[in-house]
């Protein structure tokens, strides 16, 4: 069966950067099972899955645009100290849940000087070239209650 929208897909992955640094693996864990063609993948990785079967297996490289996008210099925003409650002493590259415009987004601290703080909102991973080695474990087709929620059920399947 190939991979085609709303088939679900179940994949062992390991995602290096550039570097060959592993950045996310499921190896030693689940394999990573998603309704294709809803967006719960990144777009690149998608587009580079439709039409494989089980059993296939490829290396793709992602640009950042088809990843977690480009970094935008316009998502940095600097806070007084003092707005940041309750998470203990602040360090660079921590991560915190901040409520904007967006809904939740995570931001990361990228400097901190004197009472101010600077907060990155871009995504950790953007501006990254992605590499990923993709085993496919199984391809079905989804339920219908799957196809109407847009996510999996049962093991291995995102809760969001």
């Amino acid at each position: 069966m190939q991979i085609s929208t709303g088939k679900v897909v179940s994949i062992d992955y390991t995602l290096t950067d550039d570097k060959k640094q592993v950045l996310d693996s499921s190896d030693g864990g689940d394999p990573l099972t998603y309704l294709h063609g809803v967006g719960q993948l990144i777009s690149g990785l998608e587009k580079e899955l439709d039409g494989k079967s089980a059993g296939d297996s490829l290396q793709v490289t992602i640009k950042p645009e088809d990843g977690y996008g480009v970094r935008d210099d316009s998502s940095l925003m600097v806070v007084p100290k003092k707005s940041i409650q309750g998470v203990g002493e602040l360090k660079i590259g921590m991560q915190l849940h901040a409520s904007g415009g967006h809904g939740r987004q995570v931001v990361t601290i990228t400097k901190i000087e004197g009472d101010e703080v600077t907060l990155d909102a871009n995504h950790p991973l953007a501006g990254a070239t992605l590499h990923f080695d993709v085993t496919i474990r199984d391809v079905r087709d989804a339920t219908e209650e799957e196809v109407a929620h847009g996510h999996v059920h049962g093991p291995g399947g995102h809760h969001h």
